[in-house]
């Protein structure tokens, strides 16, 4: 791995912090760009009280000099404005967990005797951290022409008809959608549903479609398990909370389909290669092939639900009603962003990892030399060899 990042702190603690390191040298960073994408994090349908509270912000605090970075770490910080109503004072023990959430297993595997620490750091609210670390990779993508975007495709029993909408215009109109879905019809009945899901005290998940155009062929590798580019992007969103699917291209129903209406045949057009159809999602044994890369991640819905549901008080062993803790009631739409940011950071380390360099100059000559999806890049010998002497 060639990027790699971590973060830090707790839901209603002082502050999240991200450390970005491999990030090249030379990159004008703009800090407007990361906390707009943290604004998208925090707006759009289904959205509970904590998103008023919170108008998070980064603070850069290494690894930028006059705008650009260094090379070395890049340190950044989101304060916790709502920690101001927890500092100092007493809080009730935790001591019921939530079924679907990590309270127990979290228990279980540190020994917590208050089950607080691992609702504090399981929390989504992990995620505006990794926004801002995505946020950044964008930028270092967006340097080669390669653009990362994600909409919401369904909700509930709801699903969006993208039919002839291009992956350009969807990413476009999304972001205008309160709902983050590209298409006004399902985008009005899907804010309905949520509005019928709230006044129900429950909870709704759904499917974010997330892409990548302007991908060079050639990133990952199926020379190894672990380097394959479908296994590093699926590990990375089912990372996020409450995502629990994954799939490429229209993964499942190609399992419905023979594999010739399955596979994307090559063709010829004016010197390259191209594909009239992208069934596969723009990966071929776990490397790209040049086509838009088309990801899928199934969101369910979250464990924290106004309804209470059985469970057991840990202090005492009795069987007790859940108690309700601030939560969405519909995080979808605000997780597209969180989406497209653990892709665009996988494709971020891909790419540093195909070209090398420690500075964005670098990085750019390396680029240009990559080799296209032209037919006079494949230099076959077209002879016959031994590949294995006796």
């Amino acid at each position: 791995m060639t990027l790699r990042f971590l973060t830090a702190g707790e839901s209603h603690g002082p502050a999240l912090t991200a450390i970005i390191d491999g990030l090249p040298a030379g990159m004008k960073l703009d800090v407007d760009a990361i906390n707009s994408d943290l604004s998208r994090r925090q707006t759009g349908s289904g959205a509970g009280p904590r998103m008023k509270m919170e108008q998070d912000t980064a603070v850069v605090l290494g690894g930028l000099m006059a705008g650009r970075t260094t090379g070395a770490p890049l340190s950044l910080m989101i304060e916790n404005r709502d920690h101001a109503h927890w500092k100092g004072k007493e809080v009730d023990p935790f001591v019921i967990p939530r079924p679907g959430h990590a309270d127990l297993t979290g228990a279980a595997k540190f020994g917590y005797t208050d089950m607080r620490p691992a609702l504090e750091r399981a929390s989504a609210r992990e995620t505006a951290a990794r926004v801002a670390v995505g946020a950044v990779c964008r930028q270092l993508l967006a340097q080669f022409g390669i653009n990362v975007g994600g909409y919401v495709v369904s909700l509930g029993e709801i699903t969006a008809d993208l039919t002839g909408i291009s992956l350009e215009d969807r990413i476009s109109r999304a972001r205008e959608a309160e709902t983050g879905c590209p298409e006004p019809g399902a985008a009005q009945a899907m804010k309905k549903l949520i509005r019928e899901i709230t006044l129900n005290k429950d909870t709704l998940g759904g499917v974010i479609e997330a892409a990548a155009i302007g991908l060079p062929a050639g990133l990952g590798s199926f020379t190894q398990w672990d380097r394959r580019l479908e296994g590093r992007i699926g590990a990375a969103i089912l990372s996020i909370q409450a995502i629990k699917g994954v799939e490429f291209g229209p993964a499942f129903d190609n399992t419905r389909q023979p594999g010739t209406r399955v596979h994307d045949s090559i063709q010829v057009e004016d010197g390259n290669l191209v594909r009239p159809t992208n069934r596969c999602g723009g990966l071929e044994g776990g490397i790209s092939n040049g086509e838009p890369l088309i990801v899928r991640a199934a969101m369910k819905p979250i464990a924290t639900t106004l309804n209470p549901q059985k469970s057991v008080n840990l202090a005492d062993g009795q069987m007790v009603d859940t108690k309700y803790e601030r939560s969405d009631f519909c995080p979808v739409p605000r997780a597209v962003v969180v989406v497209e940011s653990m892709l665009a950071f996988v494709l971020a380390d891909a790419l540093t990892e195909k070209l090398g360099g420690d500075s964005i100059d670098e990085m750019r000559t390396r680029f240009a030399a990559l080799k296209k999806m032209r037919l006079d890049d494949f230099h076959m010998d077209n002879t016959t060899h031994i590949w294995w002497p006796e």
